[in-house]
């Protein structure tokens, strides 16, 4: 048996989710700065962060391609403190989160140390195809004709043919 998770010949196409949960178990171990995920409506998420000392302009969030980076570096004020004891952490941070396909952000806000932000799923609209069936070696007449820019060809004496949309009529 292979390494792979979606090792099964059952699982067609699923490699960039397999590359997504790698991503993922690679990120960070480090617990700073805490955060929480809740579920605010039945397809909106809000991602919560404690970054009590960080102002705005110390934060920057980025979208790259399907993570979305929180990226945290606090500037030096450029006044000279002599420190009895310093207990309050003045670190940078990234945090990283791998979106599913379709998830979009909503908006970012700071408020009273916490940083807030939304993520929605808008509902995919549903689609039903009709899959023809043929009698073997019988041509179709709404087959792409060769040339067209399809990417379909024909192997053997059989010949691949397109998936229609269903009417909803």
């Amino acid at each position: 048996m292979s390494g792979r998770l979606f090792g099964s010949p059952m699982f067609l196409g699923f490699d960039h989710l397999e590359q997504m949960l790698e991503r993922a178990s690679k990120g960070s171990g480090d617990g700073y700065p805490p955060y929480n995920i809740e579920q605010i409506a039945p397809n909106g998420l809000r991602i919560t962060l404690a970054v009590a000392g960080f102002k705005m302009d110390d934060l920057q969030i980025t979208q790259e391609d399907n993570q979305l980076v929180i990226r945290g570096r606090q500037m030096e004020d450029g006044e000279e403190r002599v420190f009895l004891h310093r207990g309050i952490a003045s670190r940078q941070f990234q945090k990283a989160f791998v979106l599913a396909e379709g998830i979009e952000i909503g908006g970012a806000w700071l408020d009273n140390g916490l940083l807030h932000i939304d993520l929605f799923r808008p509902q995919p609209e549903v689609r039903v195809k009709r899959i023809e069936i043929v009698q073997g070696g019988q041509k179709n007449s709404r087959a792409p004709a060769a040339g067209n820019g399809s990417v379909l060809k024909a192997r053997s004496s059989r010949m691949l043919r397109p998936v229609m949309d269903v009417d909803e009529s």
